[in-house]
């Protein structure tokens, strides 16, 4: 039998030592505190790891990414130019012809035109280069002489050379161009290794196109494969569309500017014309008047009235391209508002430079050709507001300013009964 104290209680026992056991919640609800040595969720190392891992691997795809974007600038200019190719081989392959000849013919069409179109430019501006150095002395002693004769002066042209040739200018310039001629090497280098680069992957997207589609729509739904062959299709029509039509455009320019300039006889006719047809067809709405500037320059060394006679010519053709000769070309492959053009390829140029201004014009037409299946269109209502015109309340002419007055004569008003010959409101007989 368990012993009792005197109250007949049974003896309460002392705790034993070591950590206390945790207590419920509290009775008024509210929270436990908690002890100072409470570790740390488990999940927090790992989602510090985790957090990490994903910013390291952000910054090395970032890393990587800026590192081939000039491959992946090379590899969109290389697949708009299998686009405009596209038509003209599978013409070819459609009458029996290898695809990959057929490339290759179309290739070293391109290539012997952009040789010839190099070489006529480089003369051109060879022998430019070459009579304006041998002609200098005589504009220099012209200028001369017009200044002595209208300011006083006492110029001679041997201290005017003296002083160029002693200048600093002249010294750091001769420096600087020294020490350039490497950094000029290595560019041309990277852009001849750019242009091969180009040629490369657009042969191999014109050639294989067939397979790449096959390639691409093996792993798409069949939903999904019918969207991106019609995208397909469309950038094609487009792309070779917008680069026929300015051809055809640039033929066109040249051969006008070709009979001005033999008009005025002015130098090397053809390469200008072959400049200002390129230049102002593949730069849109300010092509034309920066392709000009050049025939204008050439023009002034002749007469100075013959540069004026090409720039009134260049602005009466500019009209007439784009109001007459364009609409007519383009209704039927890059049908866009000339607004959106300029705009598009301002934003191109902003994003990817003369690349992007290139592209631009083909990729805006493309797009705007696939959205236009998706859609839904619906008549105009026959609003004058829609053609541009407003209804105003038209102003009383003269003859009802007239009528009005005289039906508003004492003894005259509405005519009275039939046979009376009287007045409604005159006095009656």
């Amino acid at each position: 039998m368990a012993s009792t104290d005197e109250t007949g209680q049974a003896p309460r026992h002392a705790p034993r030592p070591g950590p206390t056991p945790p207590t419920g919640p509290p009775a008024d609800g509210g929270t436990v505190p908690k002890e100072p040595g409470a570790r740390m969720p488990r999940w927090l190392p790992r989602a510090m790891v985790l957090a990490l891992a994903l910013i390291a691997a952000f910054q090395l795809g970032s890393w990587a990414f800026h590192q081939v974007t000039g491959l992946l600038i090379n590899i969109l200019i290389a697949f708009f130019l299998a686009l405009a190719i596209e038509p003209a081989v599978s013409w070819m392959a459609g009458r029996g012809m290898r695809r990959g000849f057929a490339t290759f013919l179309v290739f070293l069409a391109v290539l012997i035109a952009a040789a010839g179109f190099v070489t006529l430019l480089g003369s051109m501006l060879a022998g430019q280069i070459v009579k304006m150095v041998e002609d200098f002395p005589d504009y220099l002693d012209s200028v001369i002489s017009w200044v002595n004769g209208h300011f006083h002066t006492d110029l001679r042209r041997v201290d005017i050379q003296e002083g160029l040739l002693r200048s600093d200018w002249l010294r750091n310039y001769v420096q600087n161009s020294a020490t350039g001629v490497l950094d000029v090497s290595t560019q041309v280098l990277g852009g001849l290794f750019q242009l091969l680069t180009i040629l490369l992957f657009s042969f191999y997207f014109a050639a294989d196109g067939p397979r790449l589609r096959r390639a691409l729509c093996s792993v798409l739904p069949p939903a999904r494969q019918a969207e991106v062959l019609r995208a397909w299709e469309i950038a094609v029509d487009k792309t070779g569309g917008y680069l026929y039509s300015r051809g055809l455009m640039a033929l066109i320019s040249g051969v006008a500017h070709y009979v001005l300039l033999e008009i005025l006889e002015v130098p090397y006719a053809p390469a200008l014309a072959v400049w200002v047809g390129l230049v102002s067809q593949f730069i849109p709405t300010i092509g034309t008047y920066l392709a000009g500037a050049l025939p204008m320059l050439i023009a002034f060394t002749v007469n100075p009235w013959y540069a004026l006679w090409v720039l009134i010519f260049v602005v009466i053709y500019q009209q007439f391209e784009n109001y007459v000769l364009q609409p007519k070309l383009t209704s039927k492959t890059v049908d866009i508002h000339p607004a959106v053009a300029f705009g598009s390829v301002v934003a191109g140029t902003a994003l990817l430079g003369a690349v992007g201004a290139l592209i631009a014009i083909p990729a805006v037409a493309t797009l705007q050709a696939f959205l236009g299946a998706y859609v839904k269109r619906y008549d105009v209502t026959d609003d004058p507001r829609v053609h541009g015109r407003r209804n105003r309340p038209s102003a009383p002419g003269g003859s009802t300013r007239m009528r009005k007055l005289w039906t508003r004569r004492p003894g005259l008003g509405r005519p009275g009964p039939e046979g009376t010959g009287r007045t409604g409101n005159g006095p009656s007989a």
